[in-house]
């Protein structure tokens, strides 16, 4: 299974990347929102992670080109905005799921 994780956090990434890659995901990486809007439109991918707070475009932003394009490439949605609202809000855009950092 082909992942992309759109993360600014290079730590974050790597720790994630790492334990995907142990579990035997292959994992791509990408640092901000509009190379990640790229990537996922580009690439076969079987899932996107993708934070919300990122550079040059924001998460909730490419998830919304990604549907508008047609992208149904399912969608885990994984950062710290992890209020209620801000739940619905990303749910409403077309994740698939929402999990608040920190998580375990």
């Amino acid at each position: 299974m082909r992942l992309l994780y759109v993360e600014d956090d290079p730590r974050l990434a790597r720790n994630v990347k790492r334990g995907l890659e142990e579990e035997g995901f292959a994992v791509d990486i990408s640092v901000d929102g509009q190379d990640g809007l790229f990537m996922a439109l580009n690439c076969p991918y079987d899932v996107v992670i993708l934070d919300r707070m990122l550079p040059k475009m924001e998460g909730l932003e490419v998830l919304a080109t990604m549907r508008k394009k047609g992208n149904k490439t399912p969608v885990l949605i994984l950062t710290a905005l992890g209020e209620t609202d801000e739940k619905i809000s990303g749910l409403d855009t077309g994740a698939d799921d929402y999990l608040g950092k920190p998580f375990a």
